[in-house]
């Protein structure tokens, strides 16, 4: 609903709600679904599709599902149309379609397209899993900091700079110390440094954060692309070797089907993205930090009023938000990759930037949408290897394409912090 002015007769001004009926997501959800039902009658796929769900690592294995491919198909798509009614019914009654009804029709198109690409082979459900959670990691630390920026009223364009110094500092003091906790205090340290000259220029000197942002990420590509050129290359066995961390499993969880191998059997990077998710989403609506945050971001002349600092804290926020992002990209090189290399982020930090506004600034839903975006990473990876007959571009581009879908089919309507972006003046 959204209010509405109107003058009445005696010259008062009147507000009055005016409700709306909220098509986008249904839309999307039907042209996903036709999508997918043109895609299985133009390229037909008969046979049996085998889905691994057990790890032979594992003392308990699942066995194999062997699943029909066309009939199973068929039987989703039905049920996804009737989701696509219940959608747009819920727009007609003047509700929009609630997150377990968008969530189960995502979950049921992605197992629709994974029997139609394993028709005649064979999907490992669980190496799948495993690793969407590796590729979403940088995605996660890089969402989890644009979220407490945009909070606190700074839009983090800068996101993609703080993976990639963070990934160049971890590199380099885990290769001088040859320890990876100090690489990754380095990580933090370089996520810090991006975000304070943000923080300068957005708060004290009130220039255009976008601008900002997008200035400090061409510097960062440029600066770190020079010192590796200039030194890193040059002395790659003494700076760019560094020591990494190994996976560190948990007893009886990690022997959970399925989800075992996934959460439970990981690096220390991505058990601290767990505890930084819970931490950060319980901080900010459950303690006087986070209240202070999202008053700073959203009325920062009231906040200013009860004795908030508003500069202050949208500047040590900002701070935070660039630590946070710092970690994920000490993934890229103390977990994924041997050694840092020319603009490894690849530009993962936009994806990370639109995570945030697909999560509606909440660090649970940016995590989920982050991890959405992982999914569909790893995804081309297991399509390529099916040899499914879809295009190499089109495979390329799927990450981005689901990108795309998110921010402009389920995120178009929403509204982000009201501050958000708007340097604040004392008067």
């Amino acid at each position: 609903m959204s209010l509405v002015q109107k003058q009445a007769a005696d010259g008062t001004v009147q507000l009055s709600t005016v409700r709306e009926r909220h098509l986008k997501a249904p839309i999307v959800l039907a042209a996903v679904t036709v999508l997918l039902s043109l895609l299985v009658l133009l390229v037909p796929r008969t046979g049996t599709s085998t889905f691994r769900l057990g790890d032979s690592s594992q003392s308990f294995e699942l066995p194999d599902v062997a699943l029909p491919t066309a009939s199973t198909i068929w039987v989703v798509i039905g049920i996804l149309v009737v989701l696509v009614v219940a959608a747009f019914l819920r727009a007609w009654t003047y509700r929009t379609a609630s997150l377990w009804l968008v969530l189960g029709f995502g979950i049921l198109a992605i197992f629709a397209f994974l029997v139609w690409a394993g028709a005649g082979g064979l999907v490992p459900v669980t190496s799948l899993l495993f690793g969407a959670v590796s590729l979403s990691v940088p995605l996660v630390f890089g969402a989890l900091g644009g979220v407490i920026g945009e909070r606190a009223g700074v839009v983090n364009v800068a996101i993609e700079g703080q993976l990639l110094l963070g990934a160049f500092s971890a590199a380099l003091l885990s290769s001088i110390t040859g320890n990876p906790f100090v690489g990754l205090i380095g990580a933090m340290i370089g996520g810090v440094l991006v975000a304070s000259v943000l923080a300068a220029f957005a708060i004290k000197y009130l220039v255009e954060q976008v601008i900002v942002g997008v200035v400090l990420n061409v510097l960062v590509t440029g600066l770190t692309g020079f010192l590796y050129g200039a030194l890193l290359a040059p002395n790659e066995k003494a700076l760019n070797t560094p020591v990494r961390f190994g996976r560190i499993e948990i007893p009886l969880l990690s022997d959970i089907p399925i989800i075992g191998p996934v959460l439970f059997n990981q690096t220390f990077i991505v058990y601290l993205m767990f505890i930084t998710v819970a931490v950060v989403a319980w901080g900010l609506y459950r303690t006087r930090w986070g209240l202070r945050l999202r008053a700073v971001g959203e009325h920062p002349q009231a906040a200013d009023t009860v004795g908030i600092k508003v500069n202050a804290t949208r500047f040590w926020n900002v701070l935070l938000a660039g630590a946070i992002a710092g970690i994920g990209g000490a993934y890229f090189t103390l977990v994924s990759v041997p050694q840092f290399g020319k603009d490894m982020t690849a530009g993962l930090g936009f994806i990370a930037l639109a995570a945030v506004i697909f999560g509606r600034w909440d660090p649970i839903r940016a995590t989920l949408a982050a991890l959405l975006f992982g999914f569909a990473t790893n995804l081309q990876n297991l399509l390529s290897i099916l040899k499914t007959p879809v295009p190499s571009e089109f495979m390329l581009m799927l990450p981005y394409v689901v990108t795309l879908i998110a921010v402009a089919g389920f995120a178009g309507q929403i509204r982000g912090p009201a501050a958000s972006g708007k340097p604040y003046i004392k008067s």
